[in-house]
């Protein structure tokens, strides 16, 4: 089925509802989903709209300028229109851990998740046997403290080439540049080892381990230019006891984060995602 996906912000005023609901319903559009939601200390109105195409009167040119004309203007509103179709295009970036990556594959396969993925870049070359499996394009970019900038500029280049829409990191264990973050904002999905704000550095199971914790979890979250601070798309956690070891730690942990980032991603697909400062409105 084809169908455009109307993203709405305004403030909060009454008859919005029912403005996008007659705009819709005059040009002959068959409403599939709505979902809308106040900020009452903002004073802000959130919506996500999806019809079917089939049935509409206006073409996909034609639909913004009318939407902006008839409705947004007198609503103050800021808005996004997206279609299904083509589908979205996402590129995985790795580095050497393969339980987010098999995960992702392995749901693209099944046809869980409507998106293309033309390539995968890694800053290693272990996975690249993994990815070739799938009949997926695989570009080793090595990436050191002295090349980062002509890593990241082959990278960019790789992307703007194949047409890359957004960027998933699937365990890529880099440090993103301020310059790249700014070709996608709002447009790389990374997954975090722990739930945000949590144990910080590079062992943060033996961390959580020392502590006696009692769950554990995973935050797929927008990158920003601070670190592991920007908009938190999905979270999830798992409870663990006092008698698991390390190695059961990460295992788990590592379930916990497949699951999140695939949430995630389906999320950001679906164009169910509306980031807003530093925060997330996310329309289950």
């Amino acid at each position: 089925m084809n169908k455009a996906i109307l993203l709405i912000q305004c403030p909060d005023q009454k008859g919005i509802v029912a403005a996008v609901s007659k705009f819709l319903y005059f040009y002959n559009g068959n409403i599939l989903e709505v979902d809308q939601h106040v900020d009452e200390e903002m004073g802000l109105f959130f919506m996500r709209a999806a019809w079917e195409l089939d049935s509409f009167s206006l073409t996909k040119d034609e639909i913004a300028p009318k939407f902006q004309a008839e409705v947004g203007l007198g609503f103050g509103m800021e808005f996004k229109l997206y279609f299904n179709f083509p589908r979205p295009r996402m590129a995985i970036f790795v580095s050497k851990l393969s339980h987010c990556l098999f995960d992702i594959l392995g749901r693209h396969h099944a046809g869980q998740l409507e998106v293309d993925v033309p390539l995968v870049i890694s800053n290693h070359n272990e996975l690249q046997p993994i990815v070739e499996a799938f009949g997926i394009p695989f570009y080793h970019v090595p990436l050191t403290a002295g090349n980062k900038a002509t890593a990241e500029a082959r990278q960019l280049e790789l992307l703007k080439v194949h047409g890359v829409d957004f960027v998933v990191l699937a365990r890529y264990m880099q440090i993103i540049s301020a310059e790249f973050i700014r070709n996608f904002p709002n447009r790389i999905i990374n997954i975090h080892h722990s739930f945000l704000p949590a144990f910080v550095g590079a062992k943060p199971y033996h961390a959580a381990y020392e502590r006696g914790v009692k769950i554990i979890g995973a935050t797929a979250h927008y990158v920003t230019e601070e670190l592991d601070a920007g908009p938190i798309i999905e979270q999830e956690v798992a409870r663990v006891r006092h008698h698991n070891t390390i190695a059961e730690l990460v295992q788990i942990g590592q379930d916990v984060e497949k699951v999140t980032l695939s949430k995630a991603i389906k999320y950001h697909i679906d164009r169910k995602v509306m980031a807003f400062r530093n925060k997330t409105i996310i329309f289950y």
